[in-house]
């Protein structure tokens, strides 16, 4: 659908970048930028739908929990709202070892939108609007060879009224040519009924942007005063909370939490959903977009896995002030009466009331092999990207490339070299890296198998990966720059003083090893040594270490945690430190910008074809791209060091 204005009209408003879209990667995108001293202008199609959860009411998770964390690393402000906002909050894999411990919190929906709306409305040199972004204004720019680039002048609004800008970032989630659809219904709106954004697709496709139609889904919204708990297992918060920003106070976030519920689907669930699978718009054709490999309707896990006779539903609280629940693990898009039908057979939802409709929907979004690692389009000067909009999926990995995307912005602003992380330095560096290097056609989720070395990225230390960075980049504060130096002086100190400190077999630590079923000793050994047990912790070795010190009330958990994890797996992680240095070997050799690949004459021709298309900034990432052999780099390494001899 090609807009047209009835008039034209400019701004006299002038701004150095524009945001299109303030859901979570808008938001951070925005705040960035502006926190970084660019006026910054962010749309969105209504004000009501800032930082709006249209899906699952939750925070973190599996790796999503890293993202926030490293977000807030970072300079970030996602994992600050939920703090404030969450209703129950639980460390997930706590049996297994800290490399996939991941936070999760229930949030209160209305309140944590509310909240990030606040912070954008008060943050300086940041202003709302609300309305349709339906045009991307660009102009040529002379380049050296015979391709052709553009670069970003402005953006224009339905209304025809223009925005000039030096930059663009687009963060329009799934609301480009979005349609809702159940059963035979299908709507063209975006999610939650809200407005959708018609006209930008043909716009992005005139300036020679690859689109694809990708599809999510999301389950009914029911009543809580027509659920039976009684039929249902209560999932509780932990104890002791643990926060997702590090500047958040623990003691200030210990409340009464929420309860979430666990029930199953049954044979009785499965065979209405056989019998209705003909009215089904995902396999009857009606649905065209691509969905998510791992979060499939109930639809999908019925037909794909039918040997299992149930699957986990998970019935989580909306927020406090309504009785809306959200059911995890039932996404549909089938008729309402089917709806009704299969809900009704789990047990507690018997007599359930559906206030919301599931629904499935389809949204157009970009191939992101089309961008650099910066977010930044290859051919298009000052036009960034970040979050559903690149093919991703969660509001977790879209704040992470909205905060990307946002910061490069701005360093181009500034003429200053762009924020790029690899994939040994954080989740977000091999959520961005795959995106950009490898072919993907449904939705990207974040999944912690997915990061080679993430026993050196555990969520725990995402402060002491990333926050030296976030404070040059200029969003970190020297106070919470100098409390990081202040706790990484504590933890090494501590470390060194467990490795000299030495325990005999005195009745005292006799009696602790019995409590632990630990082996008793024969000799004196180190508290490093004991702490190396699987069974023994630093924490339990309390009453044995005499001299330990006094750590800061704000800083004791987080040292007591990092000393633990140092010494128990110091060999591992080692180990893992080595692979490391390996991989930045083939990170840190760049390949020219202006490498002419057609002179390479010993490349395969898929090769060739590939890293045309691709352009990787280093062997690295060549080597990551589908199509490109060993045998291709060695060729490749080869040239690039007589090219070196010959310049």
């Amino acid at each position: 659908m090609k807009f047209s204005a009835n008039s034209v009209w400019e701004s006299k408003d002038k701004y150095d970048v524009a945001v299109i879209g303030a859901g979570h990667a808008g938001c951070e995108a925005a705040l960035a930028c502006a926190r970084l001293g660019f006026k910054t202008l962010v749309f969105t199609v209504s004000v009501d739908s800032i930082a709006l959860m249209p899906c699952n009411p939750n925070i973190g998770g599996t790796s999503k929990g890293h993202l926030v964390r490293e977000v807030d690393a970072l300079g970030g402000e996602m994992g600050k709202v939920i703090d404030r906002t969450f209703i129950q909050s639980k460390m997930l894999n706590r049996s297994k070892g800290p490399a996939v411990h991941s936070l999760r919190a229930q949030a209160d929906k209305a309140c944590y939108s509310r909240t990030m709306r606040q912070v954008l409305e008060n943050q300086e040199n940041l202003e709302i609007k609300q309305t349709e972004v339906v045009n991307i204004l660009t102009e040529d720019i002379e380049t050296p060879g015979a391709e052709k680039k553009k670069k970003v002048i402005g953006v224009q609004i339905y209304s025809g009224g223009i925005y000039r800008c030096q930059a663009v970032i687009l963060c329009t989630g799934t609301y480009l040519k979005s349609r809702c659809i159940y059963g035979d219904v299908s709507m063209n709106t975006g999610p939650n009924g809200l407005q959708a954004a018609n006209y930008l697709t043909d716009c992005l496709k005139e300036l020679g942007i690859k689109m694809y139609r990708f599809k999510t889904g999301t389950p009914a919204r029911i009543d809580k005063n027509t659920v039976d708990f009684s039929k249902m297992e209560e999932q509780t918060g932990d104890e002791r909370i643990v926060p997702f920003s590090f500047t958040t106070d623990p003691e200030s976030i210990q409340k009464e939490q929420i309860s979430c519920w666990l029930t199953y689907t049954n044979e009785k669930t499965h065979e209405i959903i056989r019998q209705n699978l003909d009215r089904s718009p995902l396999f009857s054709g009606m649905i065209e977009g691509t969905g998510p490999r791992y979060c499939p309707s109930i639809e999908d896990k019925v037909v794909k896995f039918a040997d299992k006779n149930r699957h986990q539903v998970f019935i989580e609280p909306e927020g406090l002030e309504t009785n809306e629940m959200y059911i995890g693990g039932m996404s549909s898009s089938l008729p309402e009466d089917v709806q009704y039908a299969m809900y009704r057979t789990v047990p507690g939802l018997e007599n359930v009331r559906i206030v919301r409709n599931a629904y499935a929907i389809e949204y157009d979004c970009i191939d992101a092999r089309q961008l650099w690692p910066t977010l930044e389009f290859k051919k298009i000067d000052g036009l960034f990207s970040g979050g559903q909009f690149n093919g991703s999926s969660g509001y977790e990995e879209a704040a992470a490339q909205g905060l990307i995307a946002g910061i490069n912005a701005a360093r181009k602003l500034q003429e200053k070299e762009p924020l790029v992380l690899d994939r040994s330095e954080a989740y977000i560096g091999v959520l961005i890296d795959d995106l950009v290097t490898k072919e993907s056609h449904e939705p990207y989720r974040m999944m912690t198998s997915r990061a080679e070395y993430r026993l050196l990225l555990r969520q725990d230390n995402a402060d002491q990966r990333l926050t030296e960075k976030g404070y040059e980049v200029g969003l970190i504060t020297e106070e919470r720059y100098q409390r990081l130096l202040y706790k990484e002086k504590l933890i090494e100190e501590e470390i060194e003083r467990l490795k000299k400190v030495h325990v005999g077999t005195e009745k005292k630590v006799q009696e602790i090893l019995q409590k632990y079923n630990s082996t008793p000793l024969n000799s004196g050994i180190s508290l490093a040594e004991l702490i190396r047990r699987p069974e023994l912790s630093y924490e339990c070795l309390e009453e044995i270490d005499k001299d330990r010190p006094e750590f800061p009330n704000d800083l004791k958990e987080e040292v007591w945690e990092q000393v633990n994890i140092n010494i128990k797996y110091e060999g591992y992680i080692s180990r893992q430190k080595k692979q490391v240095e390996q991989f930045k070997k083939l990170e840190n050799k760049k390949i020219p910008a202006n490498i002419d690949y057609d002179s390479i004459k010993s490349l395969r021709i898929e090769a060739l074809q590939k890293l045309k298309e691709y352009r990787p900034v280093s062997i690295g990432q060549a080597s990551r791209i589908s199509g490109v052999s060993p045998a291709d780099i060695s060729v490749l390494l080869v040239y690039m060091e007589q090219y070196r001899n010959r310049e």
